[in-house]
């Protein structure tokens, strides 16, 4: 699909929708000193036809084994993703990312379609097995051209990269040598990887090293859900997680040696977001010590340079071994933190016990989205931000990804009318903003997702897109909410 094309689809639904086109319309300074508000204060409500701040961020998302294909070719290695789709039983509809979006090839229609939202940047995650097929050892140059050609693609259509270092794809060979995340020996491969795209990839000027240590970790090696497959007792599973939070600090600091000047990385984190259950000052100092101690294992570490002590009594005996060496390098200064927020994972209320802090159970009845597991909860994305700035002192944010599955049926007319995903993006944008107007340091937003995609465990069976693609002929049609999105982004302001 060219740009003209998409562009033609989008006025087209917009006019649907009766969204309209509101040229024109001038963005405010942001000029909040504070990005904190007291835990005593009860939040104001948003005004959703305010902008944002001038120089908010609007971008999309997606990943290297959800959408590029292509696995065999220009001599790329195994991901542990490769054989994990490949054993019966793992993935729901028993599809595999061998083909996905075909982005590999197509990646230039793909710019284009990111082009027709309107947005400034798009954060795409690099395949590590693609540029070292081993997982270290001699680089692959042809894995390399890839990411290259895409950044120019990207430049050229004055959208800014922004590079993600390992979404998941972990080197099969690597989890073959040395049981992957269980040794440090990955994490030091995995800082000379990043040495290596930073000094090659010269395009790129914003680096996010891992994304998801909360998901990739438990559900990869401790639960057997994800790649690749491991149950691993909890001593074990705290001393992956413990590598992978070594690995990030080692590829800051390798990034910074390699990198251009002024080349800025942090992380991407599904933040252990907790949401006082009722905004009393009690609840919001309890939603903030929650905050930090179950986010403990990895960003607080990371953000701290240490385990909490509550993280290191609960873990017993099972606590991660490390060096005081070790923390110093995790600790390293990130210049951003970026965090993905797409449900509540706990609503909190104050409690007498020695944690401060009770989590409520969710009743059965309590709303979700397609994915059962995405709770709808918007007031979580102001929370969740609000807190971690307190709590780390963070003066850069980014919602490095935010967004919904939807059933996304095609109507008889051809169109998607994803009204779902734009009651959920409308209101999730609405407490967003709230919080920015508050102060909190937010400065951009990647809807996840560009396009629908292989949706891991689930295979092809959740779309989160805001394009729909035809799997069988890799068509990709723009749904109703790509016009929602397109015209917030004009207006630099949710609308009403």
């Amino acid at each position: 699909m060219s740009a003209d094309v998409s562009r033609r689809d989008l006025a087209k639904l917009a006019g649907l929708a009766a969204l309209g086109a509101a040229a024109g319309a001038k963005a405010a300074d942001n000029k909040a000193a504070d990005n904190k508000a007291a835990d005593n204060e009860t939040p104001a409500p948003a005004d959703r036809a305010a902008p944002f701040p001038k120089d908010f961020l609007w971008g999309t998302a997606t990943s290297s084994y959800q959408i590029e294909g292509a696995v065999d070719e220009d001599g790329r290695g195994k991901s542990i993703w490769d054989i994990f789709s490949h054993t019966p039983g793992k993935i729901e509809d028993g599809s595999t990312g061998d083909r996905a979006n075909e982005h590999y090839h197509r990646y230039k229609d793909d710019v284009a379609l990111i082009k027709a939202l309107g947005v400034k940047a798009y954060r795409f995650s690099i395949a590590w097995p693609r540029v070292f097929p081993d997982g270290s050892g001699q680089p692959n140059p042809k894995g390399l051209d890839f990411y290259n050609r895409l950044v120019d693609e990207l430049l050229a259509n004055g959208i800014e990269p922004y590079a993600t270092l390992y979404h998941w794809d972990l080197p099969q060979a690597l989890q073959d040598r040395v049981g992957g995340w269980q040794s440090s020996d990955t994490s030091k491969a995995f800082a000379d990887y990043s040495a290596y795209i930073a000094a090659r990839l010269t395009g790129v000027k914003t680096i996010f090293t891992v994304n998801e240590v909360g998901r990739f970790v438990n559900f990869g090696y401790g639960w057997g859900i994800d790649a690749p497959g491991l149950k691993l007792p909890a001593a074990q599973l705290n001393q992956a997680r413990h590598h992978v939070a070594l690995a990030h600090g080692l590829a800051v600091q390798a990034i910074r040696a390699s990198g251009r000047a002024g080349t800025r990385v942090g992380a991407a984190e599904n933040i252990a977001a907790c949401v006082p259950a009722i905004v009393t000052p009690e609840n919001i100092r309890a939603a903030e010590i929650a905050t930090r101690e179950l986010n403990a294992g990895f960003l607080g570490v990371v953000l701290e340079g240490k385990y909490t002590d509550g993280f290191l009594a609960y873990a017993g005996a099972d606590a991660p071994k490390f060096t005081p060496d070790e923390l110093r390098i995790i600790g390293t200064p990130n210049d951003f933190v970026g965090l993905n927020i797409y449900a509540p994972q706990y609503y909190v209320t104050a409690s007498d016990r020695a944690s401060g802090f009770r989590v409520l159970p969710f009743p059965t009845s309590f709303p979700h989205m397609n994915s059962e597991w995405l709770r709808v909860g918007p007031e979580v994305i102001y929370w969740a931000p609000r807190l971690a700035a307190k709590i780390w002192n963070i003066d850069t944010i980014y919602i490095s990804e935010n967004g919904t599955s939807s059933e996304d049926k095609i109507s008889a007319d051809g169109q998607v009318y994803d009204l779902d995903r734009i009651m959920f993006l409308r209101n999730y944008l609405t407490q967003m903003q709230r919080a920015i107007a508050e102060g909190v340091p937010i400065r951009g937003y990647f809807l996840w997702s560009l396009m629908d995609n292989f949706e891991w465990i689930y295979g092809y069976g959740k779309r989160f897109g805001l394009y729909r693609v035809d799997f069988e002929t890799q068509a990709r049609v723009p749904k109703l909410s790509a016009a929602f999105y397109r015209d917030v982004v004009m207006r630099n302001a949710i609308g009403v």
